[in-house]
């Protein structure tokens, strides 16, 4: 199909959006998501894709970015913090809904996919995608490929321990997941509005990436989500993240994305191919 539709299926709202073969934009909506309700999410997806179809009269491909990923084993939903998706069977579902094949990938995959293809890590050959939003996701694609791994885990971050807890990180805080003191309860976006000190959450975050650094070593490291909207992260985080990377000297470069704090929604209709 010429058309492709990407939709980010977000904590607080659902973007979608439609290209031609060429990436050019062809139309873009977002609504609210419906919190807490898995039947009104997929009746969210389904009216969006109609929506979308019904302003260009065409039909279209389907990619989808969720907030976490789907169970090699399973195939239902796992790891998602918009935790009312857990355990269902949402690929199936969509593909009733929409009468088609629908492709599903995790939201921070489809994100590093459109920023490494022509975004701010275009050229780069390990680009590592962070989602700072309602949650905090990574992925990480090398020579233009996003690397899932055998458990669809690659890139999960969030989900580690905040690295050299100080004093002021404690007690460590209870995640959604059932651990305490993950990365996303310190540096999602709704973390970072309840402890408003600016250097506090640049100290942390810098520590959270020295560790990616230390293990993928990327040549960029680029933000999306709410909070990459930040300007004064570009410049303080790569200052302080030095004092955690084993190395010399720090290469790695943090940029802002080319595509908007959402670039995910277009990684998404990717997952059809250029």
């Amino acid at each position: 199909m010429a058309v492709r539709i990407g939709i980010d299926l977000g904590g607080t709202k659902i973007e979608g959006l439609a290209i031609d073969e060429t990436g050019r934009e062809l139309a873009r909506r977002r609504i609210a998501a419906p919190q807490g309700d898995y039947a009104s999410t997929v009746e969210a997806i389904a009216q969006l894709v109609a929506g979308l179809e019904n302003s260009l009269r065409e039909k279209a491909s389907v990619g989808i970015g969720i907030p976490g990923a789907l169970s090699r084993v399973t195939g239902l939903v796992k790891n998602a913090n918009s935790t009312w998706l857990i355990g269902r069977p949402l690929k199936e579902d969509l593909e009733k809904a929409l009468g088609r094949e629908v492709r599903l990938a995790n939201d921070a995959n489809c994100f590093a996919l459109s920023e490494a293809a022509d975004g701010a890590g275009q050229g780069a050959a390990v680009v590592f995608g962070v989602i700072l939003g309602t949650g905090v996701g990574g992925g990480i694609v090398v020579d233009g490929r996003v690397l899932e791994g055998p458990n669809a885990i690659a890139g999960e971050w969030g989900h580690n321990p905040l690295p050299s807890p100080r004093p002021r990180d404690l007690p460590l805080r209870p995640c959604y997941c059932g651990r305490r003191g993950c990365i996303e309860t310190y540096l999602s976006g709704p973390a970072r509005e309840r402890d408003a000190d600016p250097e506090r959450y640049e100290e942390r975050l810098a520590r959270a990436l020295a560790t990616v650094i230390n293990i993928v070593d990327p040549d960029v490291v680029v933000l999306g989500g709410g909070v990459s909207n930040v300007d004064r992260l570009y410049a303080n985080v790569p200052r302080l993240w030095g004092d955690y990377v084993f190395s010399d000297h720090v290469a790695t470069r943090l940029a802002r994305n080319v595509h908007g704090d959402s670039s995910g929604v277009r990684g998404a209709a990717w997952l059809w191919g250029r």
